[in-house]
């Protein structure tokens, strides 16, 4: 079996990124299951071209994407992707869409294909924050998670996909009063994820 773990870097006021640390950080490998991190850029759509020669060349199982949320109180497995792409602040190629479908002509949502629930359940029994999250936002992780399982239902690809959002890291958080996990802890929480969906 082969999953992608996707991951981002610098965007808006956001100098470090806890997920480009986590995909870095991971094994090759977990049994006989095989790790693919890929960092994406944090530009609309584009970000979608770069995944999708990844998904064409490794035809993975699972892809699980990950995102900072800064302000969130726990791991927040999302739960639907809609067809819209409306920024509060540009993308990292200055690009502030506004009202703007993400696929002309696609639905107008998609679920998660992650078992959220018992990542919620797995989650909690480990004492790590969890909820469960209704709205990816209108940002670039809402854009991928809703292009990449638009791509898997139009290709008909046996391939869960679903995306995660964490809070800020302890080590980098940017006040001292917001919440933040450290990043062990976020790490430990997306390795619990990804044995959960193999």
């Amino acid at each position: 079996m082969k999953i992608i773990v996707t991951g981002f870097g610098q965007f808006l006021e956001n100098e470090t990124n806890p997920t480009k640390e986590i995909i870095n950080m991971l094994p090759q490998k977990t049994g006989d299951k095989e790790i693919f991190p890929v960092e994406l850029p944090v530009v609309f759509d584009e970000c979608f071209l770069k995944l999708k020669s990844y998904i064409d060349d490794l035809k993975p199982d699972v892809i699980v994407m990950l995102g900072l949320a800064g302000g969130r109180l726990a791991i927040t497995p999302e739960r639907v992707a809609i067809n819209i792409k409306d920024a509060n602040g540009p993308d990292n190629n200055g690009y502030q869409p506004k009202d703007e479908v993400i696929v002309q002509g696609g639905k107008e949502a998609y679920f998660s294909t992650l078992p959220i629930r018992e990542i919620e359940k797995e989650l909690k029994e480990s004492n790590i924050p969890v909820l469960v999250s209704n709205s990816a936002g209108l940002y670039v992780c809402n854009n991928i998670m809703y292009h990449v399982l638009n791509y898997i239902d139009n290709n008909d690809l046996n391939c869960l996909a679903g995306f995660i959002h964490v809070p800020y890291m302890t080590e980098n958080k940017p006040k001292a009063n917001v919440f933040s996990l450290p990043l062990d802890e976020i790490y430990t929480a997306i390795m619990k994820i990804i044995e959960i969906v193999l």
